[in-house]
């Protein structure tokens, strides 16, 4: 069984930055795809940023602020969230897609606020 286990929220003020990381445990064999989502109070949770055979894509929320990264030989996932403001307040997930499966993390909260 595929294990998640985010770290790195925290409170920042607006324009500040975070570093999330995704610790990976029994991953699979194969090609999988990453990416983290976020859900703020009583909206839906939402994909933030994706890695897709290496290759990022992002929200166009967070586009340009956001990147998303990979390290494969530790498997470790980050999420470097820079000018960050009050609207990327929300508990952040880490997810892991394979073989029509999907494993999630427990979550790590951001707030941004002054």
């Amino acid at each position: 069984q595929v294990q998640l286990a985010e770290s790195g929220g925290g409170l920042v003020e607006p324009g500040g930055s975070l570093r999330l990381a995704c610790a990976g445990a029994r991953m699979p064999s194969g090609n999988y795809v990453m990416g983290w989502y976020r859900q703020a109070p009583g909206k839906q949770r939402e994909l933030v940023a994706v890695l897709f055979s290496g290759t990022p894509d992002y929200a166009d929320s967070v586009r340009g602020r956001f990147t998303i990264s990979r390290d494969n030989l530790n498997d470790t996932m980050y999420l470097q969230m820079n000018n960050l403001k009050s609207e990327d307040t929300a508990v952040y997930y880490c997810n892991l897609r394979f073989m029509g499966r999907a494993y999630w993390g427990q979550g790590t909260q951001v707030t941004v606020s002054s």
